[in-house]
């Protein structure tokens, strides 16, 4: 009995392959004009277009089971599960370009060819959450059964914008125009501050993707804040170091606590902390900064001259001016 084996071409679609083995014989192969399509819970299928004749007697629906990663030219891979394997081959690799992403989402887009030669282009969605890696690398972990999931690594460094923006860039050959293409991906959130030696970025819409960047110390001072850190790639033998300069403007905020105000553009987010603060003998206020959320000393200190201080900032000072104590906390446990 003839094994059936399925092959993807260069246009991602499937060939049939009735003898068993690879074969360079057209005659014993079959191109079948479809697409693929990915369910809600990221399983992939190839969609067969009708009609099929009936001496064929194909399936109009092919499923193919197995792990989601990312290839070094940034295009999807589908490694096979053990089972399928006689049937699939090894992996399944889709030809095409990371097109969009958001917080829960990664769009990848597809051109095939049908056998009329009418070339088309269709988008693919994953579904599940961004993380940062141990080497601080962008990676998306696609949502699978029973809480599971596999990760695309991108393994290229990512830079920020004047916006204060993450962007992720990549360059590849395009296939059709026959010359090398860079891909721009932006990715939309806010900054955030909650301990020493991390800083995250949370994406905008989804709690649950968030980038968290292993740093070395911040530098904090009157308009910006900056940390420095290593993203470690496998193609590379040295990590490449980057630096997060954040601009922006400091202030107190009533039944907030000390605020860091950033424009990205077309918005303007607030990094919150709580803060001990106490008067210097040089007009200023020195701060020991705090998680805001779980009021822990995060290592840092900040000192801000009283003149920043404008609107509610006032008032705190007056507070802190007729208090008998060395220092009182500025955040929204604190009512001044």
């Amino acid at each position: 009995m003839q094994k059936v084996r399925y092959e993807i071409d260069p246009y991602n679609r499937l060939v049939l392959d009735e003898t068993g083995s690879r074969s360079d014989l057209s005659r014993f192969r079959l191109v079948l004009d479809g697409r693929f399509k990915i369910d809600s819970l990221n399983n992939l299928s190839y969609h067969v277009k009708a009609p099929i004749s009936d001496k064929d007697k194909l399936p109009n629906q092919i499923k193919i089971q197995g792990e989601w990663s990312l290839t070094d030219n940034h295009e999807l891979c589908l490694a096979v599960e053990k089972s399928a394997r006689d049937t699939f081959g090894d992996k399944i690799t889709l030809c095409g370009d990371i097109i969009d992403v958001n917080a829960g989402s990664l769009s990848f887009a597809v051109t095939t060819v049908s056998k009329e030669n009418t070339r088309s282009t269709y988008i693919l969605n994953l579904g599940g959450f961004w993380k940062a890696d141990g080497s601080n690398r962008l990676s998306f972990h696609v949502s699978k059964e029973s809480g599971k999931y596999d990760i695309l690594t991108f393994n290229s460094a990512w830079e920020i914008n004047k916006n204060h923006e993450i962007v992720y860039q990549y360059e590849k050959a395009d296939l059709i125009r026959k010359k090398r293409k860079t891909h721009t991906l932006t990715f939309k959130g806010c900054w955030d501050i909650k301990d020493a030696c991390r800083i995250s970025y949370m994406l905008s819409g989804d709690s649950a993707s968030a980038f968290d960047f292993k740093t070395g110390a911040g530098i904090f001072n009157e308009d910006y804040i900056k940390y420095e850190l290593e993203i470690g790639l496998s193609l590379r033998p040295e990590p490449v170091e980057r630096t997060i300069t954040l601009a922006g403007r400091w202030s107190l905020k009533k039944d907030v606590g000390l605020v860091f105000e950033i424009d990205y553009g077309n918005m303007t987010c607030a990094i919150v902390f709580g803060a001990d603060a106490k008067l210097t003998d040089r007009n200023t206020v020195a701060f020991r900064l705090k998680n805001d959320i779980e009021n822990k000393n995060i290592g840092i200190k900040l000192e801000l001259s009283r003149k920043m201080l404008s609107g509610d900032g006032e008032a705190f000072l007056r507070v802190l001016s007729s208090t008998r104590e060395s220092a009182i906390y500025a955040g929204a446990a604190w009512r001044w």
